[in-house]
C-alpha cells in the first residue's frame, strides 16, 4: 500500500469519526448539548496534549508563540478572536442535534468551503477559475432562494459558514500551526468549560448517577483525539487539493444524520435551495478533481519509487 492510499484510507476513517461525534449528545441524553460540549473540550484538551508530547512537544509551542506573536497585542488580540470563533462552533457542532438543527448545521459545512474559496480570492488574491466562479455563484443564487422563499435564512447556517472561515483565514494569516493554534484555543476554552460544569451541579448529579455515562465522556475522548491524530497523518501523506476535498464528505455524513439518525424535517421548497447549493459544491469537487487527479498520481509514482 502507497503512503498516498494509506492517507487516504486514514482521511476517510478521520471524517467518519468527526461525524460520529454528531451523535454524542443523542447518545449522552440526559446532558444537554452543552454539558456535552463542555465534556468534550475537556477530554479533546488531554487528546491534544498527549499528540503534542508524541510530536512536536510542548517547548516547540511555547518557543512558537514567544518567537511568533511576542508581546504584539494585535496578534494576541487575533489568536483571542480566532478562539471565540472556534469555541462557539464547537458548542454549535453540540448543542445542534439535539435542538433540531442538525441540517442547518450541515448546510453552513456545505457552503464552508465555498465561502473559503471566495475568502480566499478577496483577501489572499488567489485566483478563482471558471467553474469556481460558478460554484460560488450557484451557492449564492441558493441563499438568495432560501430567503426569497422563507423570508430568512438559518442563523445556526449563517454562523457555520459566516465565522468558521475567519478562523482558518486568520490562523493561515498569522502562520500559526494546525495542531498549535488547536492546543491554544483549548488551554482557553478547557478551564471555562470545566467553570461551567461544576457550577451546573445537576450535570454532575446526572453523571454521579448514570454510571454509564462515565463510558460515554472516555469514547468522546478517544473518537476526537483519534479523528484529530489520523487527520493530521493523511494531511502529511496526501496532495494538499486532495486532502482538503475529503472534507467535503463530513457535511454529507451531517446530513444524512440529521435526515435518518435524529428525524429532523426538511421543507420540500428547501431542496430548490440545497440542490443549487450541492451543485456548485459539486463543481468544486469536479474543479479539484480535474486539478488533483495528475497530483494525486505523481505522488503515487514518487512514493513508489521511494520504496
Amino acid at each position: 500500500m502507497t503512503p498516498a492510499t494509506k492517507g487516504l484510507y486514514l482521511g476517510l476513517l478521520s471524517q467518519i469519526l468527526f461525524s460520529v461525534l454528531y451523535l454524542f449528545s443523542l447518545w449522552m441524553a440526559p446532558l444537554s448539548g452543552t454539558d456535552v460540549f463542555a465534556l468534550r473540550m475537556l477530554v479533546m484538551l488531554a487528546g491534544v496534549l498527549a499528540i503534542l508530547l508524541s510530536s512536536v512537544g510542548l517547548y516547540r509551542v511555547v518557543r512558537f508563540f514567544q518567537q511568533k506573536l511576542g508581546r504584539d497585542p494585535k496578534q494576541w488580540a487575533y489568536m483571542l478572536v480566532g478562539t471565540a470563533i472556534v469555541a462557539s462552533q464547537f458548542w454549535l457542532f453540540m448543542w445542534a442535534p439535539v435542538n433540531g438543527e442538525g441540517v442547518n448545521v450541515a448546510m453552513g459545512y456545505f457552503l464552508f468551503p465555498l465561502m473559503m474559496v471566495l475568502l480566499g480570492n478577496v483577501w489572499f488574491k488567489e485566483r478563482l477559475a471558471p467553474l469556481q466562479w460558478l460554484a460560488v455563484a450557484l451557492a449564492c443564487a441558493g441563499v438568495t432562494h432560501e430567503l426569497w422563499r422563507n423570508g430568512t435564512f438559518s442563523w445556526v447556517t449563517v454562523w457555520v459558514f459566516g465565522s468558521y472561515p475567519l478562523y482558518y483565514l486568520m490562523r493561515r494569516a498569522q502562520g500559526v500551526p494546525a495542531l498549535t493554534g488547536l492546543f491554544f484555543d483549548l488551554l482557553l476554552i478547557a478551564p471555562l468549560a470545566l467553570l461551567y460544569l461544576l457550577w451546573q451541579a445537576d450535570s454532575l448529579a446526572l453523571i454521579a448517577g448514570q454510571p454509564w455515562l462515565i463510558g460515554f465522556i472516555v469514547l468522546l475522548g478517544l473518537n476526537s483525539a483519534l479523528a484529530m491524530q489520523l487527520n493530521l497523518q493523511a494531511s502529511q501523506m496526501l496532495p494538499f487539493s486532495l486532502f482538503g476535498m475529503l472534507s467535503y464528505l463530513e457535511p454529507i455524513l451531517l446530513f444524512a444524520l440529521s435526515l435518518i439518525l435524529l428525524n429532523e424535517q426538511t421543507p420540500q421548497g428547501a431542496f430548490i435551495s440545497y440542490g443549487l447549493i450541492w451543485l456548485g459544491l459539486a463543481l468544486m469537487v469536479w474543479h479539484g478533481m480535474r486539478r488533483g487527479g495528475k497530483r494525486l498520481f505523481n505522488f503515487k509514482q514518487n512514493s513508489l519509487n521511494n520504496q
